[in-house]
């Protein structure tokens, strides 16, 4: 059974759709961390924004990409979390506040996607960090 090739113009399209997806994200989660804006927005409100069906916009992501939106949404979340949990005049709750979560669920949600909790990456990071400097400081 032959299957039939997807025309050009149609890939083309899709993979318009996940980089408008992508620009989008990455710009309502600059919004969240600058605090322009106090709400998380969802697949739907993103859907909207690009004027197409959540579904579509869904089964695109997933065609293009191999991963579901929530994948990037998530990943991207967490970059930010880490990055942020490296400053230590910042606590677990300011960061988990400014990402628009509770601590608990922000606990629950990084240690779901990074094996570890929020207080534990700071540790490790802490502590690559002594080691490092440690050895720069052995070095003659």
């Amino acid at each position: 059974m032959a299957t039939t090739p997807i025309p050009k113009k149609l890939l083309a399209r899709q993979h318009e759709i996940t980089a408008d997806f992508l620009r989008a994200i990455d710009q309502h989660l600059e919004d969240v961390v600058t605090g322009r804006v106090t709400e998380m927005l969802e697949i739907r409100d993103l859907a909207d924004q690009l004027h197409i069906h959540p579904t579509h916009l869904s089964n695109t992501i997933k065609l293009t990409t191999g991963h579901p939106p929530c994948y990037y949404f998530e990943t991207r979340i967490l970059d930010i979390a880490r990055e942020q949990l490296r400053d230590p005049s910042r606590s677990v709750a300011t960061i988990a506040a400014g990402l628009t979560y509770d601590p608990s669920n922000f606990t629950k949600f990084f240690k779901r996607f990074a094996g570890c909790t929020p207080k534990q990456y700071r540790e490790q990071v802490w502590a690559a960090e002594r080691t490092a400097s440690e050895s720069e400081t052995l070095t003659i």
